[in-house]
């Protein structure tokens, strides 16, 4: 299995924690907020697009509703494997750590 990057990370994560609020602008406040950084929605949903062909979210379109003239939203789930590759990462990152000695604090900068 492949690692995620650190966007795919953060959707995913992002899903997950919105439940069945998981559609693009709460995916990308919530990407925002976890990577202290801006997405666009054309960029946010290149990536949706690119999880769901990797099968980690699964991709449901809600009816069309009046308020948005008539166009549908798009709700994202994770998958069994999307679960998989956020505990993959998580492994690996502890692991990663856990070869690092202690990092103190020197004051130098270095």
């Amino acid at each position: 299995m492949d690692l995620l990057t650190r966007l795919e990370e953060a959707i995913l994560i992002a899903v997950l924690k919105l439940g069945d609020e998981a559609y693009g602008v709460p995916v990308n406040c919530e990407v925002s907020q976890l990577i202290k950084k801006s997405y666009t929605m054309g960029g946010l949903y290149f990536a949706l697009d690119q999880l769901v062909r990797k099968e980690y979210l699964m991709k449901r379109t809600a009816d069309p509703t009046p308020q948005r003239g008539g166009r549908s939203r798009s709700y994202y789930r994770l998958t069994p494997e999307g679960r998989e590759a956020l505990e993959a990462v998580r492994t690996h990152q502890i692991k990663l750590w856990q070869a690092v000695p202690q990092i103190e604090s020197s004051g130098t900068g270095s």
